[in-house]
């Protein structure tokens, strides 16, 4: 073995015909067929596997077996011959197999809001554009199909899992297991009302409602997501702090998101925003600090110290000048880093792709060492990293026997990406989620040959096209 270092709009289709055959026991020899010992339900046999853990190196002429939404084994392929009968197999020569990408953070309904708020502050993006049209239009049906689009645009990117902070998150929840893939739904908390709760209480209830609705659903978790310092109390975020030990759940949060927030936090309550969250007792393995573009070696240290993960938005940070992380460092001392990639209206695409390639050279500059964050560094951020910020580590991130089927085909073909002389690398620097062929989540196939099996895109799109009109008229 060679190695190299929408709720409501949904339809069944079938895969149409292509060059990636998937079919019953196509690619077993026919004298095999009857010596094999074990049924399963699927073979996915591409040119190159990346696991992720324990190793992450590509490997030649490896199969995944998969049954009941599980992995059974990475099998060599002469062996699966011999000791799996599929009901399918997915022929991908052309294809690296890995983990499905984890979006640590991102708002999906706000798909809806998609270039409405271009080229400004983060400040004046809040107060003078997003939270009036929110408190405006922002209802079920508004987070059903922005949701409902955001998932499309992230099954088609490779992305299997995301972590979700916005209004009705029951929404959420509802459009994400209807549809297949998985999510961490958050249980947003605010000092202010909103369409969705009007008191800090309230938020609190309605979101252990929702964990309690969810307790146990295969492809639901949830987290809770006090939106940032600067918009929920102390009182609010030791409510949390103790609900979140006592449900083991993350907590998902903006921290240190620009200068301008930790100075205000400075000028407000006498300390920085991150010295106040250790403060409350919030900074421990639970803790998914987002952005964090504004951090000193000391609070570096400290996030290592208690185990706290931070989430990485780069594309985002870049559009709106919000300043930028030291991921080098943060990695060097030991710090989880995973990857997200904000809202769509202040990225504008759910890409993780776009933000592995951002993340690794905006990380080389700001370090000013080309060796700083290499390309299976940015895979690892984009996989298990999330997994393990969202404590799913056990559950998703990486090929090994025992985990949820979560796969992605990634076809390295063509002018620009060949030749392959190193798959990861090309994975980082040449791929797009363009080459993207194939998703399973559980074990179902969701993107097949380039095609959503469970999603009808037109209708999605349809709905979209309605609410444009009436977010440019609010």
């Amino acid at each position: 073995m060679k190695v190299y270092h929408n709720h409501r709009r949904l339809r069944s289709i079938e895969p149409p015909p292509n060059r990636y055959t998937s079919s019953p026991i196509l690619g077993l020899r026919p004298d095999r067929i009857l010596d094999v010992s074990k049924r399963i339900d699927a073979l996915i046999c591409p040119r190159w596997t990346i696991q992720v853990e324990p190793s992450c190196d590509a490997h030649d002429d490896l199969c995944l077996a998969v049954h009941d939404g599980r992995i059974l084994e990475l099998v060599p392929r002469a062996q699966a011959n011999e000791k799996y009968s599929p009901d399918a197999v997915h022929e991908r020569p052309e294809h690296v197999l890995l983990p499905g990408l984890i979006n640590a953070h991102t708002h999906a309904a706000m798909t809806l809001l998609r270039g409405f708020a271009d080229d400004m502050s983060l400040e004046r993006w809040l107060n003078e554009r997003i939270w009036p049209t929110e408190m405006r239009l922002v209802n079920p049906d508004f987070v059903a199909d922005g949701t409902g689009l955001a998932i499309a645009e992230m099954l088609r990117g490779g992305i299997t899992c995301f972590a979700d902070m916005y209004l009705f998150p029951d929404t959420v929840a509802d459009v994400a297991a209807t549809t297949g893939i998985r999510t961490a739904v958050g249980m947003i908390a605010l000092e202010f009302p909103t369409p969705w709760a009007r008191t800090p209480a309230e938020y609190i209830s309605k979101g252990l409602a929702i964990h309690d609705a969810y307790k146990g659903h295969p492809l639901v978790t949830t987290t809770f997501a006090p939106h940032a310092p600067y918009s929920v109390s102390d009182e609010t975020l030791q409510r949390i702090r103790q609900l979140a030990d006592e449900l083991d759940v993350p907590v998902h949060m903006h921290v240190h998101e620009t200068a301008q927030e930790v100075s205000d936090g400075i000028e407000k309550n006498g300390q920085r925003p991150l010295v106040r969250l250790e403060a409350l007792g919030l900074l421990n393995p639970s803790l998914m600090a987002v952005h964090a573009t504004q951090l000193t070696d000391e609070e570096i240290a400290v996030l290592a110290r208690s185990g706290s993960s931070v989430v990485h938005c780069p594309r985002s940070n870049l559009k709106l000048a919000s300043g930028a992380c030291r991921v080098a460092d943060l990695v060097a001392g030991g710090v989880n880093v995973a990857l997200g990639t904000d809202g769509a209206a202040s990225n504008n695409r759910l890409d993780l792709w776009s933000e592995m390639e951002t993340a690794a050279l905006l990380g080389k500059l700001i370090a000013a060492d080309a060796e700083a964050l290499p390309a299976r560094t940015m895979l690892r951020m984009a996989t298990i990293n999330g997994a393990r910020a969202l404590g799913l580590e056990q559950e998703t991130g990486s090929l090994q026997a025992g985990k949820a089927a979560d796969a992605i085909c990634v076809r390295l073909a063509g002018a620009a990406v060949e030749p392959v002389l190193d798959p990861i690398s090309q994975l980082v620097y040449c791929a797009s989620r363009e080459n993207v062929s194939d998703v399973w989540v559980g074990g179902e196939h969701l993107l097949a040959g380039g095609e959503l099996t469970r999603l009808d895109e037109a209708l999605l799109l349809d709905r979209a096209h309605g609410w444009a009109s009436k977010v440019l008229d609010a």
